[in-house]
């Protein structure tokens, strides 16, 4: 890579990653978790190329791998790491979903090599106990991209989400979840002129209903399946 090349490669994450900050803080954004993390600076962001290519994986898992080591070092509420992938080519729902799905799997196929899956959640995606594992650490996953039908996950550029799903469950803890929760579909009602149909509470449902942003019929079948390598 030219010094050219490397410079055009930093100014791209660069904008990228403000545009990212942009998008969370604009006043119709409707996650205050989210929010919250960018302001405490416990929002962290890696830019890869394209959605389809499995080409970021290694580095992707060890951006994951980084996050889960300060996550669990600190004793402060909303944490959340961003993985956005720019080169990506515009997208429908359906493109978006298939493609958001295969990139989870390979992430999880790949972490299976290193770490067993989080014994506090269930790894069957059609238990109402599930929830994504990396590095033996259930994530909560949120998928955004510039075609999806939910105004508050229309992002320039296809970008998912892991927020680590002990933190709600520490809210939970001390009362403030149901709070957070309403304040948010609150908001997206703002921004949408409804409520996410996908939305349940952990427990409910399977979380994978929520991920991608699609909104599944009754017959759709989760893709993932963990796979102990």
């Amino acid at each position: 890579m030219t010094p050219t090349q490397t410079s055009q490669n930093t100014n791209l994450i660069h904008e990228v990653e403000e545009d990212f900050r942009s998008f969370i803080e604009d006043n119709m954004f409707p996650c205050v978790a989210a929010k919250a993390a960018l302001a405490r600076e416990q929002m962290k962001i890696f830019v890869a190329g394209h959605l389809a290519c499995p080409k970021d994986d290694r580095d992707i898992l060890d951006f994951i791998y980084e996050f889960v080591d300060q996550y669990r070092a600190s004793d402060k509420d909303f944490h959340t790491a961003c993985v956005i992938f720019p080169d990506t080519h515009p997208l429908n729902e359906q493109a978006f979903d298939r493609l958001f799905w295969g990139r989870l799997q390979a992430l999880s196929d790949l972490d299976s090599l290193n770490y067993p899956y989080d014994r506090r959640v269930d790894q069957n995606p059609a238990s109402p106990n599930f929830s994504f594992s990396l590095k033996e650490e259930a994530f909560f996953i949120i998928g955004l991209f510039p075609g999806s039908s939910r105004q508050a996950r229309k992002f320039r550029y296809p970008t998912i989400v892991f927020n680590p799903h002990e933190q709600f469950e520490e809210l939970r803890t001390l009362k403030r979840y149901d709070k957070m929760k309403n304040i948010v579909r609150k908001r997206d009602i703002e921004a949408t002129g409804s409520i996410n149909p996908m939305l349940q509470d952990f427990g409910d449902a399977s979380e994978v209903y929520q991920y991608s942003g699609l909104r599944y019929d009754k017959n759709w079948e989760c893709p993932f399946k963990y796979n102990k390598i």
